[in-house]
């Protein structure tokens, strides 16, 4: 009798042991998609902040002769597109994340199928 229960113990901490070592895993994942949300996030608002700078120094050499104007302008805008790539970049990260532990939840699901079988 004691056998069957010992078998049946290691078994359920088997189980245990590889659901952990996947929530882990997940846990990691999801950290570096944060920190990569993070770093998109700070790059849009550096080039948002380098477009504004740019196109106050516009209005500032609007009232200069000839072509700073164009020269700033085309920066400013170079600026702002690359601002807004960065915006569109992580919103797309952010909407194609995988649900949290999703992987260990579905594991957790045929354990439980599994045990239910038998």
């Amino acid at each position: 009798m004691l056998g069957p229960v010992r078998e049946l113990a290691r078994t359920l901490l088997s189980f245990a042991e590889t659901r952990a070592r996947l929530a882990a895993t997940e846990f990691e994942e999801q950290a570096v998609r944060i920190a990569e949300i993070a770093v998109l996030a700070a790059a849009a608002l550096f080039f948002l902040g380098l477009a504004l700078l740019f196109i106050a120094l516009m209005v500032v050499l609007a009232s200069w002769n000839s072509n700073p104007v164009l020269a700033a302008s085309v920066i400013g805008v170079l600026f702002l597109g690359l601002a807004g790539a960065a915006v569109l970049v992580a919103r797309t990260r952010m909407r194609e994340r995988p649900k949290f532990l999703s992987a260990t939840i579905a594991e957790l699901k045929k354990d439980r199928e599994q045990v239910e079988q038998r």
